[in-house]
């Protein structure tokens, strides 16, 4: 009993090594012993095993790891036939076109949102959105979209997060929420990054339930108030469009 628990310790850390490249894109023994409090013996066994079967990949000059190949051969395989991220990057595409922007797909994890998948925009000044960034949910189009269509347990979460940014009135926050319901789609300025704004709409499936927010984001000079109600209308039609592909 004990060798099991200890074989699916073992199995939990190295997921959790792996996971640990989810936004760097390498590290050190002692940068990921540091990130999951472990000691630098326990870590150095597990790379070795990782390293040994593909999954991490060492640079001998700067001692520092990064995702193998293996991974790549995974994916692969996986299927793409029910994944909204492909199955909506055309739609993605459309809407990039039709604004002049990037546009992004966030997801909620937790009290976090994900990015998975983004379409760069064709400007010589764009906002990068680098997909698998996580992000708070207190700040952000996207993320009061997320919050604003979520169960009401989810927004209590939220609002009692005791990581909430003190520079935030939750009263007002609620107020937005409301708003966002009553319109439809979200905006954001300079909430979470200063010189960038976003406007984000709402993706329910067929059966009503939120599975996603798509957001459009640029410069804040060139993504005004003004313009960002004025593509508002265009957002809202295709998330509209995205969540009647959902089977």
């Amino acid at each position: 009993m004990e060798e099991q628990k200890a074989n699916v310790r073992a199995v939990e850390r190295a997921l959790d090594i792996l996971l640990c490249f989810t936004d760097s894109a390498d590290l050190s023994l002692s940068e990921i012993a540091g990130r999951l409090s472990l000691h630098k013996s326990t870590v150095h066994r597990l790379l070795a095993t990782l390293e040994n079967k593909g999954f991490l990949i060492r640079n001998a000059q700067t001692e520092k790891y990064r995702l193998g190949f293996r991974l790549w051969e995974l994916s692969a395989n996986m299927s793409h036939s029910d994944d909204p991220a492909t199955i909506w990057l055309p739609e993605m595409e459309r809407l990039k076109d039709a604004v002049g922007e990037t546009i992004s797909l966030y997801v909620r994890d937790g009290l976090e949102r994900i990015r998975i998948q983004a379409v760069q925009s064709n400007q010589a000044i764009r906002r990068v959105a680098p997909i698998g960034a996580r992000m708070p949910l207190a700040v952000g189009a996207s993320s009061k979209v997320l919050v604003a269509y979520a169960d009401p347990g989810v927004k209590e979460e939220v609002l009692n997060d005791p990581s909430w940014p003190a520079s935030i009135d939750r009263a007002a926050y609620i107020e937005q929420l409301e708003q966002i319901r009553e319109q439809g789609y979200a905006t954001s300025v300079e909430e979470r990054e200063l010189g960038a704004a976003a406007v984000s709409a709402p993706i329910f499936n067929r059966n009503g339930k939120l599975v996603a927010a798509l957001a459009v984001s640029g410069p804040s000079n060139r993504l005004t108030v003004e313009r960002m109600v004025e593509i508002s209308g265009p957002i809202k039609e295709a998330a509209y469009r995205m969540g009647k592909m959902l089977k």
